[in-house]
């Protein structure tokens, strides 16, 4: 396997049609929203996602969910002592993380390390994949319902209070995904030209095998996807030029969107750079 030798961009289009695209625990699990109601999903709900594709596809992930663990640790300290923990040199350790974990040579990772009984340091690994959060083409409408159960979660003849909830979604939102893929830090960690087609494969399938209760089965998709592999470490263009090349508006006549049929997604021509237009799987 090579080492990456050329800068990537890539911006994807992901629609949200009634679901909670990326709850926020601290406003009582509302779906994401900025002061000017513009949609919002983080880079950590995006990169958890991505890592669940990876995991999917067969790829060693170190950040894996509770749920989803497949080497009997039960957390990272486990997980990181079970493969790392002989090792003394912070650089071996590093290196040795790399090689073990697709999600650590992409995302980078802190890990505690301990280079004898009494003293303690960390080692830090810096990832080639940056990832933006993503950011809804126009204000989103976010719905809340009450809902009730059929049952008692607790004993006792009269309905209790936790019979009683509330769900929230969006209508509709169109969001916007950016991301790069730098030379220089992946040839520090390794990452190759085949880790970049695993990472397109998943922004591509993002949401295979992600539905639940907030998200039903079809509810979130990736429309489009834009890939540019540039010919050079440094990139033809910075990454801000590449991803404002990409850009959707509203079609003439709708007021209110209600799928991703109402937008128009153009293409600014970059001499020397186009990119590989996907459709989300």
């Amino acid at each position: 396997m090579s080492v990456l030798n050329h800068k990537i961009d890539f911006v994807a289009f992901i629609s949200a049609t009634m679901a909670n695209s990326n709850g926020d625990p601290l406003n009582g699990n509302r779906p994401r929203t900025d002061y000017n109601g513009l949609g919002e999903i983080s880079d950590v709900c995006i990169k958890r996602k991505i890592r669940n594709r990876m995991q999917d596809m067969g790829q060693k992930i170190f950040v894996q969910s509770d749920d989803r663990s497949d080497d009997g640790c039960g957390s990272l300290s486990e997980r990181a002592s079970s493969t790392l923990g002989k090792i003394k040199s912070r650089d071996e350790y590093a290196a040795k993380a790399c090689e073990t974990w697709l999600d650590v040579r992409s995302f980078g990772q802190v890990f505690a390390f301990k280079s004898n009984e009494k003293s303690g340091v960390s080692v830090g690994v810096r990832g080639p994949v940056s990832i933006h959060q993503a950011v809804s083409l126009d204000p989103v409408d976010v719905v809340s319902m009450q809902i009730t159960k059929s049952v008692n979660g607790e004993p006792g003849e009269k309905k209790s209070s936790d019979t009683m909830g509330s769900k929230h979604f969006v209508r509709f939102g169109l969001y916007k995904l950016k991301g790069s893929i730098n030379v220089q830090l992946a040839e520090k960690t390794g990452f190759t030209q085949e880790d970049a087609q695993v990472i397109k494969a998943c922004l591509r399938t993002l949401f295979l095998n992600d539905a639940s209760s907030a998200r039903p089965e079809g509810s979130m998709e990736v429309v489009k996807l834009y890939w540019f592999e540039h010919s050079c470490k440094d990139g033809q263009y910075s990454s801000a030029v590449v991803h404002r090349s990409v850009e959707a508006v509203l079609k003439e006549g709708v007021a209110v969107p209600s799928s991703a049929s109402d937008y128009q997604i153009t293409l600014k021509p970059l001499t020397g750079l186009a990119p590989e237009i996907l459709d989300g799987l």
